[in-house]
């Protein structure tokens, strides 16, 4: 191919190249500066993007861990609240059935007594009965609850909190809803259920508050997994401002040198008019 050709400019073409190149160059970077990622898309980097796709899943997925975590908080926190309302139920309820076992009482005294005993009575009927959260009672076997299952990581996984019985009659709670003090026979035969009533609320309380407690801490492990992961993603496809910043400077420097040289190889033909001169 002749050097000195009007039809075909190689120089010109090398130059194009060469500013296409960089052109499209400073359009992924300022792609990165304007969205703050190097891996916006598969086009990017198939790989990385895929897992940080994956990652933002899981990472996503913990937000409905976490609510399920903070409901089972609200129903265990609910239900420990009226627990220790009942178990301030039953002192009150021992004080009205040991003073109602003095066989010395007369009848107004041990009428008033009984019916402060009934009303006390029937107050922890009421507060179990409307320890709900959400539709959750922990307390109230009334409702057949199996207790509350929080869902503890991605796979569906789950942590329990197990229900108490404290409703009159239960388990727990010895203290009938048909129970009195009318008599001086009945009222030690209630301070002995009010007393097995008391430890044994005690002991329900003491173990709801541990399945509370461990809700908090798989809570707190939970956000700091997210945190994690999220972080992890960053890594995976953040991109390096500063760097991108001298990148950006660096080739519209380039892409400046390349326009001049482009013009330097078209204007090389017109040389060949002077042979004609």
């Amino acid at each position: 191919m002749s050097l000195n050709s009007v039809n075909t400019n190689v120089g010109a073409m090398i130059a194009l190249q060469s500013l296409q190149r960089t052109g499209d160059e400073l359009e992924v970077t300022q792609n990165r500066i304007n969205t703050g990622r190097k891996v916006n898309s598969t086009k990017d980097n198939g790989a990385i993007w895929a897992i940080a796709q994956n990652q933002r899943a899981d990472i996503g997925a913990l937000n409905s861990v976490k609510d399920s975590l903070q409901r089972g908080q609200s129903a265990a926190d609910v239900a420990i609240a009226a627990g220790e309302t009942v178990s301030d139920l039953l002192l009150q309820l021992k004080e009205k059935a040991l003073a109602a076992t003095d066989t010395t009482l007369t009848t107004a005294s041990r009428r008033a007594l009984n019916e402060d005993f009934k009303s006390l009575r029937d107050q922890i009927a009421t507060v179990v009965t409307n320890a709900s959260f959400n539709g959750v009672n922990l307390i109230n076997n009334s409702t057949g609850t199996a207790g509350f299952k929080a869902l503890s990581n991605v796979s569906g996984s789950t942590i329990k909190v197990a229900p108490e019985n404290l409703s009159l009659g239960g388990a727990n709670v010895t203290v009938t809803a048909a129970m009195t003090i009318g008599t001086s026979t009945l009222a030690n035969t209630a301070l002995t259920a009010v007393n097995n009533s008391i430890n044994n609320v005690s002991a329900s309380l003491a173990r709801m508050g541990t399945g509370s407690k461990a809700l908090g801490t798989h809570l707190n492990f939970v956000s700091k997994l997210q945190d994690t992961l999220e972080a992890g993603v960053g890594n995976l496809v953040d991109a390096d401002l500063a760097k991108e910043s001298a990148r950006l400077q660096a080739l519209q420097t380039k892409q400046q040198l390349g326009v001049q040289a482009l013009s330097i190889a078209n204007s090389s033909t017109s040389i060949l008019l002077g042979l004609f001169r």
